[in-house]
């Protein structure tokens, strides 16, 4: 099976193929690109793969680019750092897609659904990615801008540009706003997660989903970790793992 990964992290696209080598030991990359531009002229000019990995947000633009510029029968398995992205739009239409960080189990299930469906790949009739189509069913989330709060026997609502982190406090779901004042909420985190900018919010860990006006300095950890700092303090240190530490990283800067 002959694979292509757009990825435009290098170690993330390498880490990626060491990963499908490992769970599909007869796989073959055939080439890592890091953008639109170099993914075009590589189809263009290359017979199709059998597989795609390709990360939805590239250095010079979204992937969906790639396909006004050159048709795509193979399978695609969509990369995102972010579970809300067109995820439902994906899964409508019969495409796979995996979250970052990758793990062998999500490769492993990965080539479990290829496999069931290669008869339909092979099929060149076939066209699964119909762009179009995905292009007219993704619409922009929509982004929660407040959340109603209840506490001191009143109903309080707190803007989410007010919020400086969410976090998990004695097991309840709690927002600490940039005035330092905690409400507690309803909703889980992952389900904030969901309803927030995800270019507002990134969940460090299971504990604290922060603002990025909430983020005063980073720095490096033990073990290629990092270590947040917010403009208001917090009880705990909140450390980033060494595998989430470049998708933090480029969260931070592509704004």
């Amino acid at each position: 099976m002959n694979i292509l990964i757009i990825e435009d992290e290098v170690k993330i696209a390498r880490a990626l193929a060491q990963l499908i080598v490992n769970v599909q030991p007869e796989a073959k990359i055939v080439a890592s690109k890091q953008s639109i531009s170099g993914a075009v002229l590589y189809l263009t000019t290359n017979n199709r793969p059998d597989l795609i990995f390709m990360d939805i947000q590239l250095a010079d633009g979204l992937c969906f680019e790639i396909f006004k510029e050159v048709k795509i029968v193979s399978p695609v398995v969509f990369c995102t750092a972010y579970d809300d992205y067109a995820i439902e739009a994906f899964k409508s239409n019969g495409i796979d897609y995996i979250l970052k960080p990758f793990s062998k189990e999500t490769i492993l299930k990965t080539f479990e659904k290829v496999n069931k469906f290669q008869s339909f790949f092979q099929n060149p009739k076939n066209d699964l990615l119909n762009i179009e189509a995905l292009l007219n069913r993704i619409s922009v989330p929509v982004e929660k801008k407040s959340f109603l709060v209840f506490k001191n026997n009143r109903y309080i609502t707190i803007a989410s540009e007010n919020i400086a982190f969410f976090y998990i406090r004695n097991e309840i779901p709690t927002i600490v706003t940039f005035d330092e004042k905690e409400y507690g909420i309803t909703q889980s985190l992952d389900e904030v997660r969901n309803l927030v900018s995800d270019k507002q919010f990134f969940r460090l860990n299971r504990q604290y989903l922060i603002n990025f006006a909430a983020v005063k300095e980073v720095e490096h950890y033990f073990s290629r970790k990092l270590l947040v700092k917010l403009v208001i303090p917090t009880s705990e240190q909140l450390i980033v793992g060494k595998d989430k530490a470049t998708i933090f990283l480029g969260w931070l800067e592509k704004r």
